[in-house]
């Protein structure tokens, strides 16, 4: 008899994101699609000529220098530290694992919530096309329409049905590749972009100049509105940082995450910028009149002659909420994804679909939160809802920016790399955060608005405690924050 030796079972090789999926461009693409940049001109820019007036461009340019100075300290952090956790990653290992985890608990809210605010957005934007193109606009949310030239009159679904499906699309993307859903988000923000700017230029074309002296009245300029306008201004940047997320797939990410990460906080700035001042210049005297409209874009469009242009704006805002749901996925789904792997959330998580190599677990999970969350949150008015959603995230982005803008110096330091201009970044960065945040809450918002930094509070202290319940149980998912658990 021939003896027989026991021979151990082949290892599997457990399956990983894909790397160097993505390029340059394609890690810009997550940031600005994130962003939404469309939906301040669709949307966000009223608010911002309602406090602040003729400087509604000049509130929108002190906060892009504010959140370059917080994309100078990500891009710091990022060079040393590629990986998927990014912000969990970036101050776990700076300001210890507990703060990391708080950090990344906070961040996965905001993602999240963007989702939702941005889901419920889709809403709003289909009812402004439904208008343009004659149809009626549905006082309630539901929407669902049968285009007349198939003989079919129109008729209206509830939005149990409609979410479901934008939402299911989205997650659809989402799941099958990193590669391909990038490139749809850049592609789609990008249509939506160049549909604002060829409308603004036509719309500065038919004004008959690009100057406005009163923009530049200074004496004549409300500063105070001005001031307090950024809180909200820095809210159209959020989601400028999330290319840190992609890291592991992305092609020379020390590289490349730092300058898409400078990149879009800038673009969108800029494009904040000259789309708000050609907005106000092309009102003229009634540019007040933005401050208390619906739909900002629409008025201007009308005022110039092109009322029909404002159904391509608003379809151009239904794109960009699809491109802006589906960044803020990829970023919620990578940050849960190493969260698990490193043990402060279900180990499902963490897990990779062998053939598409995305965190299919994690994207599922976000998907589903993002759609109870939009309907949960329909009783109480669509653009209540956005607007409350939208907020209760702005806070999370804040609490990490703000930890990011300390982390960064202190881990030069540590490295060895600390110079005059890490430190003084630091500085301005924790000084511009720190009073957005501020401003956010005191003096006190209006009702209910006043409730969300509670919420908020509520909802870390919920974190917190899971992640005192994570180190009792296994002490060695602090101590392993260390070491890259991701690969």
């Amino acid at each position: 008899m021939t003896a027989t030796l026991d021979r151990p079972d082949p290892i599997v090789p457990t399956p990983q994101l894909r790397r160097s999926a993505l390029s340059q461009l394609e890690s810009l693409g997550q940031s600005i699609a994130n962003i939404a940049p469309t939906l301040t001109p669709a949307l966000s820019v009223a608010v911002i000529v309602k406090l602040s007036g003729n400087g509604a461009w000049l509130a929108y340019l002190i906060a892009t220098v504010g959140m370059m100075f917080v994309a100078a300290n990500i891009g710091s952090l990022a060079r040393r530290h590629p990986l998927s956790g990014s912000y969990f990653i970036y101050i776990g290992r700076t300001l210890g694992p507990f703060a990391g985890a708080l950090a990344g608990w906070s961040i996965i809210g905001a993602y999240l919530v963007t989702a939702v605010a941005v889901s419920l957005s889709f809403i709003i934007f289909l009812n402004a096309v439904l208008a343009a193109i004659g149809l009626r606009a549905f006082s309630a949310p539901p929407i669902l329409v049968l285009p007349a030239f198939v003989g079919l009159r129109a008729f209206s679904a509830p939005p149990i049905l409609v979410l479901p499906a934008f939402v299911g699309l989205v997650g659809l993307a989402a799941y099958h590749d990193i590669k391909l859903s990038s490139r749809l988000a850049l592609i789609l923000e990008g249509l939506s972009l160049g549909v604002i700017a060829l409308i603004v230029a036509i719309v500065v074309w038919r004004h008959g100049g690009a100057v406005d002296h009163r923009q530049f009245d200074w004496p004549k300029l409300p500063l105070g509105g001005v001031l307090a306008s950024l809180a909200f201004a820095v809210f159209g940047f959020v989601g400028f940082e999330s290319a840190a997320t992609l890291s592991q797939e992305t092609h020379d990410a020390p590289v490349a995450i730092p300058r898409a990460v400078m990149l879009s906080a800038v673009g969108a700035g800029a494009f904040f910028v000259v789309v708000t001042y050609f907005m106000v210049l092309g009102m003229g005297p009634d540019a007040p009149s933005l401050g208390s409209s619906d739909a900002p874009f629409a008025d201007l469009t009308a005022r110039a002659g092109l009322s029909g242009a404002a159904g391509v704006v608003y379809a151009s805002a239904l794109i960009s909420s699809f491109a802006c749901v589906l960044a803020s996925l990829n970023a919620a789904s990578r940050l849960l994804f190493s969260m698990g792997r490193y043990g402060f959330l279900h180990g499902g998580l963490g897990r990779v679909h062998s053939q598409r190599k995305t965190p299919h677990i994690a994207l599922i999970f976000c998907a589903a939160v993002t759609l109870i969350g939009s309907l949960a949150l329909l009783p109480l008015g669509v653009l209540d809802a956005y607007g409350l959603s939208g907020t209760f995230a702005a806070l999370g982005f804040l609490v990490v920016y703000l930890l990011v803008c300390l982390a960064a110096p202190l881990d030069a330091w540590r490295s060895g790399g600390l110079g005059f201009s890490e430190a003084v970044t630091g500085a301005l960065g924790l000084l511009a955060v720190g009073f957005v945040l501020v401003a956010s809450v005191y003096p006190a918002p209006a009702k209910p608005y006043d409730l969300l930094p509670y919420l908020f509070a509520a909802y870390l202290a919920l974190g917190a405690a899971w992640f005192v319940v994570v180190k009792r149980r296994s002490p060695q998912a602090f101590v392993s924050i260390a070491d890259n658990l991701e690969v």
